[in-house]
């Protein structure tokens, strides 16, 4: 069984990390983003970093913990532009160059080796396209991942479990908005791919939809509480295995990111099944993402904290509301989520398309964390091109890494970098952003796996620890927390200006080691995670394939219900089980690369496209790939 290591219930890590035997996907994979704005667990003994604000000019906050949380404003800037969006100007950076330019002029000068939309790295090779062969492939795989995805829904409510395993007979007892959403999108997808016929898939969507409607909500908010019980639908106040020595208490939570990607998966299914668009809006349109956010962060921008509680925790960072924002009479997170590639900026997407947060959020966020960090001695000092996107003022910094230039993540994993892509066509509207970001991370990723005397195996992922529990995996070089975090050494420290190699040790910082293992002992540093080669797949199919390819060989790695979750390459160690979140990610990606990307296409439509689109196609980041 796996669990979330915090006695508060949120689905980010308690400040008070107490190193339990098992942990919940649902809960870890949130935390990678929301350490953004997090502490380091009190038991590193660590420095903890605490609130990173935005770009322009960030603060380290006095204050210690982290929290999710999205909002609303009544007039969202920037959202009736023409098609050309807010306009980018650039200013002289010490280090960086670069000619100023009147404001309110495109720049669309060469940028760090990024020439514009014609630019090739912004485009997969052609020769690396889906032969038949892989496309029989990938539909075996979404064949099998469906299998253990319905295994996990219980027959009763319709919800789906966090997680079972690959015997396909002891579903978990309970369940979170992230897990039913992706359980949506898979319904969908494998309804498109022809593995499910149109009259069960609309049954099993419309049962779904059910349950979810007689959920317990925050009703001021309309948002969704982190954990239910996939059995009744009972909104959970105990840990439903409870503990050694008695109940495990969870304090109901209210997450942005879990929040976010439910209700862009309520909008696929509106769009996929127009029969069920009625009873999504009833469901949808009391969410209001203005709870989230806080107005006042990043000089005004605004940024989405991790989240809030209706009630004070008693481990975790939380301020009552100031009424600065929407929230109200609850007690929102201390952290806000800062950093710009996290998978957080789901929930950024969903407020700007609903009207409910301002488009200056987009661009508010940091590309390698605060200056204020790296000025604290804990962050790598940021340098780069000054740019301001609807005035709000943005270092284009990145990090070094095997001769590219990457905007990295907090932990430097597969799914911050590249989830969000999964539903948004990020690189087709960012081809001077997230295109060649993503391919870059892509590149780096497989190039980590030689690392070390490495057999080339790849995909850093948060994951099933193959020794129990849950591990947040990634890739050092492409990690702000890394650094922040794990002590300096010359194979971790890569200059943020070109310089240093990122073919080290992999030092994931302590707050984002493996959680607590058996008497086997911990794992390698080598655990890699399939779902990472399929969110890999639009950016280098053939490589990703061949990586899947040698995955399903190993012992222990694939059976019924698809691929296990992740394997220590080094030891042979397999964790033995199918998470609902990672096996969504699969299904998605699959689904996109077979049927052209059309889950993108079910999310993105109308006012989504008109409000969201520009600000995408604004950015200019300083990524490079060769």
């Amino acid at each position: 069984m796996f669990r979330r290591a915090a006695s508060s219930g949120t689905s980010t890590p308690s400040r008070r990390w107490r190193a339990p035997a098992t942990l919940s996907a649902a809960v870890v994979v949130v935390a990678l983003s929301a350490y953004t704005g997090a502490v380091a667990p009190e038991r590193t003994g660590a420095r903890e970093p605490t609130e990173i604000a935005a770009a322009g000019d960030p603060t380290v906050s006095s204050r210690p913990t982290p929290t999710p949380a999205t909002a609303r404003l009544s007039d969202p800037g920037g959202l009736g532009t023409p098609p050309g969006g807010p306009q980018p100007t650039r200013t002289s950076d010490p280090r960086g160059g670069g000619a100023e330019t009147p404001s309110g002029a495109v720049t669309a000068a060469p940028v760090d080796g990024v020439t514009g939309e014609d630019d090739p790295a912004a485009s997969p090779d052609p020769s690396s396209a889906l032969t038949s062969t892989d496309e029989q492939t990938l539909r075996r795989y979404a064949t099998d991942s469906w299998r253990s995805m319905t295994a996990m829904v219980d027959e009763q409510t319709g919800l789906v479990t966090d997680h079972i395993g690959m015997a396909l007979d002891d579903p978990s007892t309970y369940t979170s908005p992230t897990n039913i959403a992706g359980y949506l999108w898979s319904t969908v997808v494998v309804r498109d791919l022809g593995i499910l016929s149109s009259e069960e898939s609309h049954e099993r969507l419309a049962a779904a939809l059910d349950a979810v409607a007689r959920l317990e909500r925050h009703a001021p908010s309309g948002m969704f509480y982190n954990w239910y019980s996939p059995q009744t639908g009972a909104k959970l106040t105990a840990w439903p295995d409870g503990k050694a020595n008695g109940v495990e208490p969870i304090e109901p939570f209210l997450s942005t990111v879990d929040n976010g990607w439910l209700a862009a998966a309520l909008r696929i299914v509106a769009s996929a099944d127009p029969a069920l668009a009625a009873e999504v809006e009833r469901i949808s349109a009391p969410m209001d993402f203005a709870w989230f956010h806080d107005p006042t962060a990043a000089d005004g921008a605004g940024l989405s904290r991790v989240g809030f509680w209706p009630d004070r925790p008693s481990d975790d960072c939380s301020e009552p509301a100031d009424g600065s924002g929407a929230a109200v009479g609850v007690f929102v997170s201390c952290a806000s989520y800062g950093t710009t590639v996290s998978e957080a900026r789901i929930a950024t997407y969903i407020g700007i398309a609903n009207g409910q947060i301002p488009s200056s959020t987009y661009f508010a966020t940091s590309r390698t964390g605060a200056a204020s960090g790296s000025d604290a001695g804990w962050m790598r000092a940021p340098h780069g091109e000054r740019r301001h996107y609807d005035g709000v003022p943005v270092l284009e910094s990145t990090y070094a890494y095997d001769g590219m230039r990457i905007v990295p993540s907090w932990g430097g994993s597969m799914f911050e970098a590249l989830m969000p892509d999964l539903l948004v066509p990020e690189a087709e509207w960012g081809p001077r952003s997230w295109a060649v970001n993503h391919r870059a991370t892509v590149a780096a990723q497989k190039s980590r796996g030689f690392v070390d005397g490495g057999d080339g195996l790849w995909g850093f992922s948060p994951a099933a620890d193959p020794s129990g529990g849950y591990g947040l995996y990634g890739v050092t070089g492409l990690s702000i927390g890394a650094v922040s975090h794990g002590p300096a050494t010359a194979s971790a420290q890569v200059d943020a200006d070109g310089g240093g190699s990122a073919t080290g040790v992999e030092l994931l910082p302590p707050s984002l080691t493996h959680s607590p293992t058996p008497a086997g002992g911990p794992p390698g540093d080598e655990v890699v995670t399939p779902h990472a080669s399929f969110l890999a797949l639009p950016y280098d199919p053939r490589a990703a394939l061949d990586n899947l390819a040698r995955l399903e060989s190993e012992p222990g790695m694939y059976g019924a219900g698809g691929f296990a979750d992740a394997i220590d390459v080094e030891s042979g160690r397999v964790a033995s089980t199918h998470l609902s979140l990672d096996q969504s990610m699969v299904l998605a990606a699959i689904g996109n690369a077979v049927n052209d990307d059309a889950l993108k296409g079910y999310l993105v439509g109308g006012e989504f496209e008109e409000r969201v689109r520009p600000l995408v196609a604004l950015q200019i980041f300083g990524s490079v790939i060769d």
